[in-house]
């Protein structure tokens, strides 16, 4: 897409603009009537469109081709041409997305100038494109855990199809980089990935943000939905969308076209939906505030994104991966982490799941003037006072427990906690705490800890009523 395409009626005033614009550099197309420029246009996108705006046995007349280019192809620029040219047809054709207008007969600067802004125009429409399209990466995940294989196992199986897919999990678990590997893994990989943070929008602004606008000074205003087009669009923490704008999302589901803010014509799009949401869809259809329709189109294939809990095996992995990734970005330095660090980080609580884990080491490597590796004394929850070296500081409740009480509760939290680390693995927990497998089994039991399996993994928990017989 680097030529420009020149639609005009008049053989002689096509070849002139054509061959100044060669003199120029420019690499140029020719069209005489409405059919050659829509097989023009379809069989290769142009960088810049000079288009007449009457074209005599055409079935189409300029502001038809305009409608028709900015609706299926919104990043040409589009210079209307015409004789007959008067302010009305002018604003007419600006409101409809057209670059400039030129009124003939031209002049040759005049023309020069205003081609050699649409062409930086459109150079700019392409390079952020590509940077957008950059900025979606290659969907790289990151784990190895028995959750995490169990995750891959199902987008991989989603990849190549078009079918919508609704993924769910705690805040900060990965959604957004599911719903991308999803994409960088299909045949839209080189389309636009485009997010649309329904949380973040004002309700009042949804619909313009999502269908875009016409009638403004500025003409058209593409929306997300059309900036999407051939592509993904995902619908991140889609409970959050405004009920009034879920039965349009729906019936753009339906039809796949829309028709703009302001606007009359309708414009086709082809995209593949994605959704996530960390809420029970099902409790907010019953409380009337998520339309049960809207769910049952965008819940064709679920996929559940484990939380950090569910895989903690995956925690040093990933940590050394945002510690490459933060030194690459922001030139952090590039630490190891020492096995201490590694345990701590495996046993710790995660309610933000993997974006605070990345948050926490962004923060280590801003603080900390160290090179070497990262200790576990520069991790939080490891600060705690103690009025004597080695001692270990007691929480109040189990300082007040009776000797036997009090080791079997730290028992039971010790090893729960050692058992989730390695992902319910026995083998590799009585290894790390120095047990014999037998008698770790035998321990778990007369603490009333079992295992159980969840999301692809094994995680431990107290049984209530073995505990109460041990």
């Amino acid at each position: 897409m680097s030529d420009i395409l020149i639609v005009d009626d008049e053989r002689d005033i096509r070849e002139l603009i054509s061959d100044i614009l060669k003199d120029e550099g420019y690499q140029t197309r020719l069209a005489g009537n409405s059919d050659d420029a829509m097989a023009a246009i379809n069989a290769d996108a142009p960088a810049l469109m000079v288009l007449d705006i009457w074209l005599k046995d055409s079935r189409m007349d300029g502001i038809d081709i305009l409608k028709t280019v900015k609706r299926d192809n919104p990043d040409v620029p589009v210079v209307i041409i015409s004789g007959h040219g008067n302010i009305e047809i002018a604003v007419a054709a600006i409101k409809q997305g057209a670059y400039d207008f030129i009124e003939k007969p031209f002049n040759i600067d005049q023309l020069l100038v205003v081609i050699r802004r649409a062409m930086e125009t459109s150079r700019l429409r392409r390079e952020n494109i590509t940077l957008k399209r950059q900025e979606v990466g290659s969907g790289e995940m990151v784990g190895n855990s028995a959750a995490f294989r169990a995750l891959i196992s199902q987008l991989d199986k989603v990849t190549k199809s078009n079918g919508r897919v609704m993924l769910t999990g705690p805040a900060g678990s990965g959604k957004e980089m599911a719903a991308r590997y999803i994409h960088a893994n299909s045949n839209r990989a080189s389309a636009p990935f485009i997010t649309v943070n329904c949380a973040g929008v004002a309700p009042e602004r949804m619909e313009e943000v999502l269908f875009g606008r016409e009638g403004s000074e500025r003409g058209v205003e593409p929306g997300l939905l059309e900036q999407a087009h051939g592509g993904v669009i995902y619908f991140d923490e889609v409970a959050d969308m405004p009920v009034g704008t879920q039965s349009k999302i729906l019936r753009v589901l339906v039809d796949q076209q829309f028709t703009r803010v302001g606007g009359s014509d309708k414009v086709r799009v082809d995209l593949r939906v994605i959704s996530s949401t960390n809420k029970d869809l099902e409790a907010e259809i019953a409380a009337e505030t998520f339309r049960q329709e809207l769910y049952h189109r965008l819940n064709v294939v679920p996929i559940a994104v484990p939380s950090l809990e569910e895989r903690r095996e995956d925690i040093p992995m990933l940590a050394a991966y945002f510690i490459d990734q933060l030194n690459a970005a922001q030139g952090l330095s590039l630490r190891e982490m020492t096995d201490d660090a590694t345990a701590l980080m495996q046993t710790m609580v995660w309610p933000g799941n993997v974006r605070q884990l990345k948050n926490l080491i962004e923060r280590v490597l801003i603080l900390s003037d160290s090179t070497g590796p990262i200790e576990a004394r520069e991790l939080p929850g490891d600060d705690e006072p103690s009025s004597e070296e080695g001692r270990v500081v007691l929480s109040g409740a189990l300082a007040t427990l009776p000797l036997r009480e009090a080791r079997e509760a730290f028992e039971r939290e010790y090893l729960l906690t050692q058992i989730n680390r390695f992902g319910g693995n026995i083998s590799r927990t009585a290894n790390f705490v120095g047990m014999e497998r037998s008698a770790l089994h035998r321990k778990l039991k007369s603490l009333g800890v079992v295992t159980s399996a969840k999301a692809g993994t094994r995680v431990a928990h107290v049984d209530e009523d073995e505990a109460k017989l041990a």
